[in-house]
């Protein structure tokens, strides 16, 4: 499996106007400003001549977290979060049975940019709730075979509870993989230890994500390094099981050290899999050979779930054809868990003009299926969507929680629904929880299309678009939850008609459905009516418990309608997160900067940064969850002898701090 390359553009955003704050000067830094990437390595020896452009050779034994110079960019800023299963959207959707992987390459394995890049058109995932482990996938043979997974990424996935693995890819020799990278990986030192496990172990912690991911495909091996290689998984293994990260090990090497994808868990790697938590079962398996691997892994002590029997996606996506029955039969209990090779096909395949809403388009129909509504799967889609065989799992559990519905790419950046950037941007960190059950709309009339839309929003880069002719009311789910109901709590619902005329409930549902499928238990409370963007508070009156779902109820009285959903809050009082502190220029090379600052107390969401300009205007340069920022191609103003820069703290409820400032002087 070699992973495909493409280019990734990383430029400053721009353009907002905003008020004056105080400020403080800190002195100009004499460093050289250069863009941070995410992380790749070797083991430790390098390839013969020397890297491409763009590429630096860097060996993974030599690394220490005190040298990496990019950590402060790549360590990821949310803890992976707990998550809960309510009642199935569906009556065939199960839980506890088949979990879903995905192999993803969201970029080259070089010149990967660490915090997002000036462009949509980026694989912007949001299916989380559908997936139980996301590898980072890539490397190559010319540029390094081990990655460490970019913060957005981890920090987006551990919002919505997923786990992120980096990824050690040990390329066959057709692909230039050389037998002494693998001898690297598995040497041990004096004392037997294997210094590379450590090493690995090491990364994850300091990088914030969960584990790795080991694919040993280059041949000519024996006896003796797979043995060696066996030592080697079992001390990643139980080192990272003390730190809480995990190992789950591809069907490609065997025990005697050769490379044979066998397909199934068999004689030839059941070592392998008792030595990870969980393993890939390559493409070639067979109905008889997974029904052969979960019976093995069940006599092993294992659960049959812990294998992930590998599908191919690369090429067709949610056309490609696959013997469901094999691994999520619709009539008995799953026999394996499901591995995505590749899913982001979804973007891939469109055009080079492909929009935001191009790409959702397709990633809805993938895991969602062709309804395009988890409640109600289209029998007759020979592609079984995830959602068809998979529940579905949420990790809104506490309160203050609040959605923009931002999707961590956009086509513009908005703030109090005015449009404070023009650049396009992707930064996958500033994703927003987002609803699971993508659409799931209740009515008895005819139903409107519900979109993720990047035409306007709230706050970020896109919205809820809600268009059609409904001639009966209509409910949208949106979230499932476990929010305490207090006597100060409140919902506000942030939104606007753009046409037609719609009365607005709010919908709560204190109890799950009574079945499968069935529809939440939902008091419907009215919301004000408002022109333009506007913010109803919708007290909970007469509720109380735990909400455990949230919708709306849309009535049309003249049609057709569009209708936006900007946001949703559940609070019990407004909160203001505390100011970072410490800010400071790292690095400067010309209109390259490097920032940094110390984090502000209490829970923070992400920061912003802006600059602040001779007039007294503000312009938005970009938002992060970190407590560092690359800004480039930045210029003098007219007059200007000193930049002035704000960063701000934003809390859950997307309230904002005080600003602190930092200046350079150009």
């Amino acid at each position: 499996m070699n992973p495909s390359r493409r280019t990734v553009l990383i430029a400053a955003t721009a353009a907002a106007f905003l008020p004056t704050p105080a400020r403080a000067a800190v002195p100009k830094a004499a460093a050289a400003a250069t863009a941070p990437y995410a992380s790749y390595w070797y083991p430790d020896s390098f390839p013969s001549g020397s890297p491409g452009a763009g590429i630096t050779w860097r060996s993974l034994k030599s690394w220490t977290a005190a040298g990496d110079t990019d950590l402060a960019f790549n360590a990821a800023s949310v803890p992976l979060a707990a998550r809960f299963t309510p009642t199935p959207a569906n009556t065939t959707a199960r839980s506890g049975q088949a979990r879903v992987q995905a192999l993803v390459s969201f970029g080259p394995t070089s010149s990967n940019p660490s915090q997002g890049a000036a462009t949509a058109d980026y694989y912007a995932l949001t299916h989380w709730a559908y997936l139980d482990e996301l590898v980072f996938w890539g490397g190559s043979a010319g540029e390094g075979l081990i990655l460490a997974p970019n913060a957005p990424i981890v920090d987006a996935a551990h919002r919505h509870g997923v786990p992120v693995l980096g990824n050690i890819f040990l390329p066959p020799t057709a692909y230039g993989g050389q037998l002494q990278w693998t001898r690297d990986l598995v040497q041990t030192d004096s004392t037997g230890h294997y210094p590379l496990a450590a090493q690995l172990v090491a990364v994850a912690a300091a990088y914030g994500f969960d584990g790795w991911f080991v694919n040993a495909e280059t041949g000519g091996g024996n006896t003796a390094l797979g043995t060696a290689m066996l030592g080697f998984v079992k001390e990643l293994k139980s080192l990272a099981a003390a730190r809480g990260q995990r190992v789950t090990w591809y069907d490609a090497m065997t025990v005697n050290g050769t490379v044979s994808w066998q397909g199934a868990l068999n004689s030839q790697n059941q070592a392998f899999f008792q030595a990870a938590d969980d393993m890939f079962v390559d493409f070639r398996w067979s109905a008889s050979t997974l029904a052969s691997s979960g019976t093995k892994a069940v006599q092993l002590g294992r659960s049959r779930y812990e294998l992930w029997a590998g599908v191919d996606v690369e090429s067709n996506g949610s056309n490609t054809s696959v013997n469901w029955d094999a691994i999520v039969p619709s009539g008995s209990a799953h026999v394996t868990s499901i591995g995505f090779y590749r899913p982001e096909w979804t973007r891939n395949h469109l055009p080079a003009s492909r929009t935001p809403g191009d790409f959702h388009a397709a990633d809805d129909r993938f895991w969602t299926g062709r309804s395009l509504d988890p409640s109600a799967p289209d029998g007759t889609d020979p592609w079984r969507a995830p959602a068809v065989s998979v529940a579905d799992r949420s990790t809104v559990t506490t309160v203050p929680f609040a959605s923009v519905f931002n999707t961590g790419h956009g086509l513009r950046w908005y703030e109090d629904g005015q449009v404070t950037s023009d650049t396009a941007w992707n930064h996958l960190g500033l994703q927003d929880r987002l609803p699971s059950r993508r659409w799931t709309v209740r009515t008895d009339g005819t139903r409107p299309s519900v979109t993720l839309d990047f035409a306007d929003a709230w706050r970020g880069g896109s919205s809820v678009l809600v268009a059609g002719d409904p001639d009966r009311p209509v409910v949208l789910d949106l979230y499932e939850t476990r929010l305490p109901i207090g006597d100060q709590t409140v919902v506000e619902l942030t939104y606007r008609t753009d046409a037609g005329s719609v009365d607005v409930e709010l919908a709560v549902a204190t109890a799950e459905p009574g079945s499968a499928g069935a529809a939440p238990p939902y008091t419907c409370l009215p919301v004000d009516h408002g022109d333009g963007w506007s913010t109803s508070t919708v007290p909970l009156t007469g509720l109380s418990g735990t909400i455990h779902a949230l919708g709306v109820r849309l009535t049309a009285s003249d049609g057709p309608v569009q209708w936006r959903l900007g946001g949703i809050a559940v609070r019990d009082a407004v909160s203001t997160p505390a100011a970072p502190a410490g800010p400071r220029v790292t690095a400067a090379t010309g209109g390259d900067l490097r920032l940094a600052w110390d984090a502000a107390p209490g829970a923070v969401r992400h920061y912003t940064l802006h600059r602040l300009l001779p007039d007294g205007t503000r312009r938005f340069l970009g938002a992060t969850g970190q407590r560092a920022y690359f800004l480039t191609g930045l210029q003098p103003e007219q007059g200007e002898d000193t930049a002035r820069f704000e960063v701000r703290a934003v809390g859950e409820l997307y309230t904002s701090s005080d600003p602190v400032t930092v200046t350079h002087t150009w």
